[in-house]
């Protein structure tokens, strides 16, 4: 059963000054409890092994690399050379409430450590009191034989008092450890979610991109559908085509334009995204249309291992593991007491003029024990949680470091298909244009029906179209790439090229 310790009264010294007596068994006590402090209870962390595969598996088009551990890391997504978007994530990081969230919250776990660590060192404060009060001549006899009287009277009294909690078996250092992983992980969850901004806003811009040269190729094969309908035009008017070949010809041009509206439409979802992440209302934001031709960059991959010390998600987990291993220690402490040190120095007066004389000292060293004896399976209830609670950040991390490896190889094997697919879409665009220049030749010169001259561009579109889309998915790859490695490169630092550990493209 818990005892309440009995809090010691107020002395008043002698005027001979044995008072003073008090301040040295004061710092004896506190150099004992300092001594015994020492003692911390709880297992020490120790990060856990994880089995990372010494290579990638996806080996071509990637080869070794010159290392350069120097290349400096943050704005990655300059390698792209692409001003437009640049600014966008400038913006993106100026502004987005998402990314301010976690900035605040890595304030909050800043002020957390400050708030736990302030409980290793003592409490001062100071106390000022001043009071008028009456006494009941008509309140309960405190002696028999004489009766009571009303008194008026003040009571001044001013001080200060030092309290301490002597952490003997490490519970508020744990505490303070935890509040420190904790801060860490706050820190690494921020580089995460810049990371993830960062990257989304690439994804988007890249995909409008990609739509624009998309909606730029339609247009063309417009053009050019306009161009040959007005040519069925004059030749049905002199008698040489068929209303069917004019009629084919004006079904191809309507069936074209509408694929630019839908094109518009999608574009317009990408463009609305990307207000949203720059934090700017989609009804005021806009971005030109621009054919820009994307060539991939070169991505330094590294070994497996360096993903797990680049990506911040994966340290995020790893800082979580800490803070709960000495939560373990926080709930160990918990089976032994808890010793608070208290000291008062002050004076107490009823009257002004004799509030700092030598008779008005007053002070007070107190020094107390509390020690649980029963509470139901409460603390050990609170050991299994703790123990439970660090097992799962342990499955946490484990599962971290898998996805990692997954996205990362992902991201190789895709870039390694996607650059053949691209060269397999250039030679079938190639080949589709040849093809619709025979199917002309052969029209105009009467060998063929203009059935086949539709045919063929249609089947040159849906190759430029391909071939478009082929290159957007090369660059979206080539972001996540650099988001599952955990970052990027600046490409003023190195050639891009000659970076990495292991690999480099």
């Amino acid at each position: 059963m818990r005892q309440a310790a009995r809090p010691l009264r107020p002395k008043v010294p002698d005027p001979a000054g044995r008072a003073s007596a008090g301040a040295p068994r004061f710092v004896l006590l506190a150099a004992i409890a300092g001594g015994l402090g020492a003692c911390t209870l709880g297992p020490d962390y120790h990060k856990p092994a994880i089995e990372v595969p010494p290579a990638w598996k996806t080996e071509e088009p990637w080869r070794v690399g010159t290392p350069d551990d120097a290349a400096r890391r943050g704005a990655w997504w300059e390698v792209f050379a692409d001003p437009g978007l640049d600014g966008l994530q400038m913006q993106a990081i100026a502004h987005n409430p998402s990314l301010d969230m976690a900035v605040e919250r890595l304030a909050q776990a800043r002020a957390i450590v400050t708030v736990t660590g302030a409980a290793l060192f003592p409490r001062l404060d100071a106390n000022l009191a001043a009071t008028r009060n009456k006494t009941s001549a008509d309140r309960p006899l405190a002696l028999y034989n004489f009766a009571n009287g009303s008194v008026v009277q003040n009571d001044l009294v001013a001080g200060f008092s030092v309290h301490y909690e002597a952490d003997l078996f490490g519970g508020i250092r744990r505490q303070t450890e935890a509040a420190r992983a904790s801060e860490q992980q706050s820190q690494a969850d921020l580089e995460n979610a810049r990371l993830v901004l960062t990257a989304e806003v690439a994804a988007d811009y890249f995909d409008l991109r990609a739509l624009d040269a998309e909606i730029d190729v339609v247009r063309q094969n417009i053009a050019a559908q306009r161009r040959a309908l007005e040519f069925v035009s004059s030749r049905h008017d002199m008698g040489v085509a068929s209303g069917l070949d004019l009629a084919q010809a004006q079904a191809q041009l309507d069936s074209t334009i509408t694929q630019i509206d839908l094109l518009r439409v999608q574009r317009a979802q990408f463009e609305h995204a990307l207000a949203s992440l720059v934090g700017t209302p989609a009804p005021s934001f806009a971005i030109a249309p621009a054919v820009v031709k994307f060539s991939v960059p070169d991505i330094p991959v590294g070994v497996p291992s360096d993903v797990l010390e680049r990506r911040p998600d994966v340290a995020s987990a790893e800082r979580a593991m800490a803070a709960a291993n000495a939560q373990i220690g926080v709930a160990k402490a918990a089976y032994f007491p808890s010793v608070p040190l208290e000291a008062v120095y002050g004076v107490e007066s009823n009257k002004v003029a004799t509030l700092f004389s030598a008779a008005s000292n007053l002070w007070s060293l107190g020094i107390a024990a509390t020690q649980t004896l029963f509470d139901a399976g409460r603390r050990s209830a609170n050991i299994d949680f703790a123990q439970a609670g660090y097992r799962a950040t342990v499955a946490s991390y484990r599962q971290a470091v898998l996805t990692a490896m997954q996205e990362a190889e992902d991201g190789m094997s895709g870039s390694a298909n996607l650059a053949r697919a691209a060269s397999e879409a250039n030679a079938a665009v190639h080949s589709a244009q040849r093809v619709v220049d025979l199917a002309n030749d052969r029209y105009a010169g009467g060998l063929a029906t203009y059935l086949d001259v539709v045919t063929a561009e249609q089947a040159l579109l849906a190759n430029q179209r391909l071939q478009v889309q082929i290159n957007g998915q090369q660059m979206l790859v080539a972001v996540y790439l650099v988001k599952a490695l955990g970052g990027g490169w600046q490409s003023t630092d190195a050639p891009i090229a000659a970076a990495g550990s292991t690999a480099a493209r």
